[in-house]
């Protein structure tokens, strides 16, 4: 599942632009946006065969991880730390642990293109296909 879908958006969207005042800024209120992966990993018999989902976590990271995967009933989660000190937004390093009803595979530091390839990789042993590298 994408990992951009934002958990929160503003409630009502306002008619005019909002004008800077003494009245200092606007008050927002937020609402939550539906569960994509939630409502995929629930489907009856239309359900995937592997749901992937991704946990971008700044603390308690494998935890977070564990009950995220149990809440929202996906195979895998694939956790990583997103906390400023990692440098992995904006950066191009990661490191992931691959989280599943098994246990936790940790994920050595990588390209984040290499954690794709890996994941790919992995999907595929899963699903019992040929690699997307043709190994």
């Amino acid at each position: 599942m994408a990992a951009a879908v934002a958990d929160w958006r503003v409630e009502a969207a306002g008619r005019r632009k909002l004008k800077k005042d003494s009245s200092g800024p606007p008050v927002l209120r937020l609402a939550e946006n539906p569960d994509i992966l939630a409502t995929i990993a629930q489907r009856g018999n239309d359900r995937p065969a592997l749901v992937v989902g991704f946990a971008a976590e700044t603390e308690d990271v494998v935890e977070n991880a564990r009950r995220k995967r149990l809440r929202k009933r996906c195979d895998w989660i694939l956790a990583n730390d997103v906390s400023p000190a990692t440098g992995t937004f904006g950066g191009d390093r990661n490191t992931i642990h691959l989280v599943d009803a098994d246990g936790i595979e940790d994920w050595p530091a990588m390209t984040k293109h290499e954690v794709a390839q890996r994941l790919a990789e992995r999907i595929a042993q899963h699903l019992g296909v040929s690699s997307p590298g043709g190994s």
